[in-house]
C-alpha cells in the first residue's frame, strides 16, 4: 500500500514539474529529493522517537479541561499497607472495601488489582460480595506473542463478563499512547478493561456499541467513532496493530491546586473509605477505580504528560493510565470530545512535500543572508503552530518530516546557488585556459549533445583527431548500447542539473574496450546557454583488482561463518545436557552463584529446589535404558513448562535435577513450585506402549534462610530431598 502511494507521489511531482519553467523545475527537483531522503528516514524508524516526542509535548502544551467529575479512584496507598502489614490484601478486606462503596450506589466498580488466588481470611465473603456486585468489573492479563507464558487469570468467583484485561502497549520509548479496546485470543473476543467500565457507564444513559455507519468495522459509542490504529498511522513504523487499538487523546483535567505537578484525578484512600471519611458525593453514580499508587508495589507507567525533553519524566500509577482511558472513552462518547485521528498517507506526503518546497523557494527567491534566516525562522514558527493548532483540532499531523525537509531544501538550495555561481567562474577559467593542461580526458557537450570542445587526451584515448570528433555525437563514433548509455547520462545531468559520476564501458578506434568512470558536471554562460563538462578516468586495472578482492572477501566470509557455527556449537555442549537439552552440572554452578549475588545485591530471596525421581530405576531395569532415556526427556519438558522464564531447570546426572528460582517473595512461592512441579511429574506418561508412573522426592533450601553460599545451600537442599525419600517419596521437605 506505501509502495502504492510512493509512486502515486512521484508521478504527481513528476507530472508537475513537466508543466513549470525551468527555474521552477529546479525547485521542485530540490524540494522532491529531500523529501525522498526524509520519507526513507521515516520508513525505516530513524525520524519515529523525535515525533512521538513532538507530540507528547503537544499534549503538555495543550489547555486544561473541565475536571473529571465521573471518576473516582480509590487508592491502595503506603499508609494503608502499613496499616495491613499484607500483601495481596486479605480477601476479607477488598469484600469490606467493595461493601462501603455499594452503599453509595456508584455506576461501576474497577478492581485493577490481581486477585487470581485465594488471599484468607475472608475468600467466601469476597466470593459473596462479588455476586451482590453486578457492577464490578475485576481483571486479567492477557498472554502477548512476546511473551505466551505471562498471563494472568480472572478473580476467582467472577464470571467472564465482568472481567475485562489491563494489556497496557509501549511504544519503544515505553510510553503508552494506545489503548486496546478488543483483543481475541484462540478466536474469542476480551474486551479491555477501560471498555468494561465504559460501556457500564454508558449503559445507563441509553448509549450502546454499534457498527459505524462510516465503516462497519470500526466502534461507535454515542458521538464517537473510533478509528482502529494501523501499524504505520502518524510517526509510527511497522508497529504492532494486533487487536482493536485507538490513539489515545489524554485528557488534561484542570488542577485543583495551584501545584505545577502532573494533575490527577480526583483520588481518595481505601482507609478512609473503610473508615467512612469520603464524601458520598465522590462515590454516587461515579465509576470507582480501585488500585495500587504505593511506591512499593511498582506499577507506574510513563504518558505523554508525563514525559520530559529533559531527563526522565514522573511516571502515574498503573491505575492512573486506566482512568485516562477510561475518561476517554466516555467523553468522546457523551460529550462528542475529539479523538485522535491521522492524514492518509498521501495527503502526509504531499503536506510534508509543500514544506520542502517552501523551503527551497524561501533561498531561491531572498537571496540574503539575513531575510534568509528571518523568513525560515518564521516560517518554523507558523508550521509548529498549525500543527499544534491541528492537535487541538483532534489530528495529528507530521511535524518533525516537514521541520526536516524545510530545513534540508533551505540548506541544499543555499548550496545550490553558491555551487551554480563558483561553477559559472570554473567553467569560463575552464573552457578557454585550462582543458587542455589536464591529462584525464575532457569533453564538453552542448544541450544538442554534440562535442564542442575536446582536449588532447580525449583524442588520444578514442584514437580520432579532434577535427573528426567536434560536431559530432557519441552515436557517430561508438556502438549503439555504449551510446545509449552515453545519451542516458548526459540525459540525467541536464534533467537534475546535478553533477553524475557513473561508470561506463568505452571501445577506442582500434576496438579496444575500457572500463571507464565519467564525472559529469554542467555549466552555463552568461547567456543562459547550458554546457555539459566530462571527465573520464580508465578504472579498467582497479576493476580487475576488485573483483579478485571479491573473490577473497566471499572464501573469508565462508570460513568465518565456519567457524563461528562451530563454536556456538561447542559453547552449546559446554553448557548443555546432550540428552535432555537442560543446562548441565557446569552451568548449574555458574549460574546459581551468579544468582546468589544478584539475590544479595537486590536484597531478595532465592530458592533451590534439588528433584530426584522416584521409581526411575525400576523403569530403566525393566524397559531398557532408550525408554529410561526418554522418560527423562519427557520429565525435562515438564520441568520447564512448570517454571517461569526466569527460573533455571538443570540436570546434575542420572535422574537428578535442580531448580534455582530468582526473586520469590517468600518461602511459600518455593513449596508451590514444588507442588506444581509433583503435580506435572506424576501424571503418566505413555511410552512404547507402556503407561509409566513415576514421582519424585524434592528438597528445597533458600537464600538467605537457610545459608549464605552456594556450597552448603546444595548440600542442604541434597539433604532436604533425601529426607523426603524416608518419609515416603513423591513429597517436598525444606532444609
Amino acid at each position: 500500500m506505501n509502495q502504492q502511494l510512493g509512486k502515486r507521489f512521484v508521478k504527481l511531482i513528476f507530472t508537475l514539474k513537466q508543466s513549470l519553467s525551468r527555474g521552477h523545475r529546479e525547485l521542485i527537483t530540490a524540494a522532491a529529493s529531500v523529501v525522498v531522503w526524509v520519507l526513507l528516514l521515516h520508513s525505516i524508524g530513524l525520524l519515529q522517537s523525535f515525533e512521538l516526542a513532538a507530540l507528547d509535548q503537544f499534549f503538555r502544551l495543550r489547555p486544561n479541561e473541565p475536571p473529571e467529575d465521573r471518576i473516582t479512584i480509590v487508592a491502595i496507598d503506603e499508609a494503608y499497607l502499613n496499616e495491613v502489614r499484607s500483601w495481596p490484601i486479605p480477601d476479607a478486606n477488598i469484600a469490606q472495601l467493595l461493601q462501603k462503596l455499594n452503599v453509595y450506589k456508584p455506576r461501576a466498580i474497577g478492581l485493577d488489582i490481581y486477585r487470581n488466588l485465594p488471599v484468607e481470611p475472608g475468600t467466601q465473603e469476597l466470593h459473596n460480595t462479588y455476586k451482590s456486585t453486578p457492577n464490578l468489573i475485576g481483571i486479567e492479563l492477557l498472554a502477548n506473542d512476546k511473551n505466551k507464558n505471562l498471563s494472568v487469570s480472572p478473580p476467582l468467583g467472577l464470571n467472564q463478563e465482568q472481567v475485562g484485561f489491563n494489556n497496557v502497549l509501549y511504544d519503544s520509548d515505553v510510553i503508552a499512547r494506545r489503548s486496546l479496546l478488543y483483543w481475541h485470543v484462540d478466536n474469542q473476543v476480551h474486551e479491555s478493561f477501560a471498555l468494561k467500565l465504559a460501556l457500564l457507564y454508558l449503559k445507563s444513559k441509553g448509549i450502546t456499541p454499534k457498527k459505524a455507519e462510516s465503516n462497519p468495522e470500526y466502534l461507535q459509542l454515542g458521538k464517537a467513532v473510533f478509528t482502529r490504529f494501523q501499524a504505520n498511522d502518524g510517526a509510527y513504523v511497522g508497529a504492532d496493530d494486533k487487536g482493536y487499538q485507538i490513539l489515545s487523546n489524554f485528557p488534561k483535567p484542570k488542577c485543583q491546586t495551584s501545584s505545577e505537578q502532573l494533575c490527577s484525578f480526583h483520588q481518595v484512600s481505601m482507609r478512609d473509605v473503610l473508615a467512612d471519611k469520603v464524601k458520598p458525593n465522590l462515590i454516587k453514580d461515579r465509576i470507582i477505580l480501585i488500585g495500587s499508587t504505593t511506591p512499593s508495589l511498582p506499577d507506574v507507567v510513563f504518558i505523554p504528560y508525563s514525559s520530559s525533553l529533559m531527563g526522565i519524566g514522573k511516571p502515574v500509577p498503573g491505575i492512573e493510565l486506566q482512568a485516562y482511558f477510561i475518561s476517554q472513552l466516555i467523553s468522546a462518547a457523551v460529550d462528542g470530545r475529539l479523538l485522535l485521528k491521522v492524514w492518509p498517507d498521501l495527503v502526509e506526503y504531499l503536506w510534508i512535500f509543500v514544506w520542502s518546497y517552501l523551503g527551497a523557494v524561501t533561498i531561491w527567491w531572498i537571496r540574503n543572508a539575513i531575510g534568509s534566516l528571518y523568513c525560515i525562522l518564521v516560517s518554523c514558527f507558523v508550521l509548529t503552530v498549525s500543527t499544534y493548532l491541528a492537535f487541538l483540532s483532534g489530528w495529528w499531523i507530521p511535524l518533525v518530516p516537514s521541520l526536516v525537509c524545510f530545513g534540508i531544501s533551505a540548506i541544499w538550495m543555499t548550496s545550490r546557488i553558491a555551487h551554480m555561481q563558483q561553477e559559472w567562474k570554473r567553467s569560463k577559467e575552464f573552457l578557454y585556459h585550462v582543458i587542455n593542461t589536464i591529462p584525464d580526458p575532457i569533453f564538453v557537450k552542448n544541450e544538442q549533445h554534440q562535442w564542442i570542445v575536446l582536449n588532447e587526451a580525449y583524442c588520444r584515448f578514442i584514437g580520432y583527431a579532434n577535427k573528426l570528433l567536434i560536431e559530432k555525437s557519441d552515436y557517430d563514433f561508438f556502438p549503439k548500447h555504449e551510446a545509449d548509455v552515453f545519451r542516458q547520462q548526459d540525459d540525467l545531468v541536464f534533467r537534475t542539473q546535478q553533477p553524475q559520476e557513473h561508470e561506463e564501458e568505452f571501445t577506442n578506434a582500434d576496438g579496444q574496450t575500457h572500463k571507464i568512470a565519467t564525472k559529469r558536471s554542467l555549466h552555463k554562460d552568461s547567456a543562459g546557454n547550458f554546457f555539459l563538462v566530462g571527465v573520464i578516468r580508465d578504472i579498467t586495472q582497479r576493476k580487475i583488482i576488485e573483483e579478485q578482492l571479491k573473490r577473497t572477501a566471499a572464501e573469508l566470509f565462508h570460513s568465518n561463518n565456519e567457524f563461528k557455527l562451530k563454536e556456538d556449537h561447542l559453547r552449546y555442549l559446554a553448557y548443555h545436557d546432550p540428552l535432555t537439552g537442560l543446562f548441565n552440572r557446569k552451568f548449574f554452578a555458574e549460574q546459581l552463584y551468579k544468582s546468589l549475588h544478584w539475590a544479595q545485591h537486590n536484597n531478595l530471596l532465592l530458592g533451590l529446589l534439588f528433584i530426584d525421581l522416584d521409581g526411575f530405576k525400576q523403569v530403566n531395569d525393566t524397559l531398557g535404558h532408550k525408554t529410561g532415556d526418554r522418560l527423562l526427556m519427557t520429565i525435562a519438558e515438564r520441568l520447564s513448562s512448570s517454571l517461569r522464564a526466569s527460573d533455571t531447570v538443570s540436570r546434575l546426572g542420572g535422574d537428578e535435577f535442580t531448580v534455582i528460582l530468582q526473586a520469590i517473595p517468600d518461602v511459600q512461592i518455593a513449596a508451590q513450585v514444588a507442588e506444581k512441579i509433583l503435580s506435572s511429574i506424576t501424571k503418566p506418561i505413555v511410552l512404547d506402549g507402556y503407561t509409566i508412573r513415576v514421582s519424585a522426592s524434592i528438597g528445597i533450601s533458600v537464600y538467605p534462610y537457610n545459608s549464605l553460599d552456594s556450597e552448603t545451600l546444595i548440600k542442604q537442599a541434597d539433604a532436604a530431598m533425601y529426607r523426603a525419600k524416608r518419609l515416603g517419596k513423591n513429597r517436598y521437605e525444606f532444609a
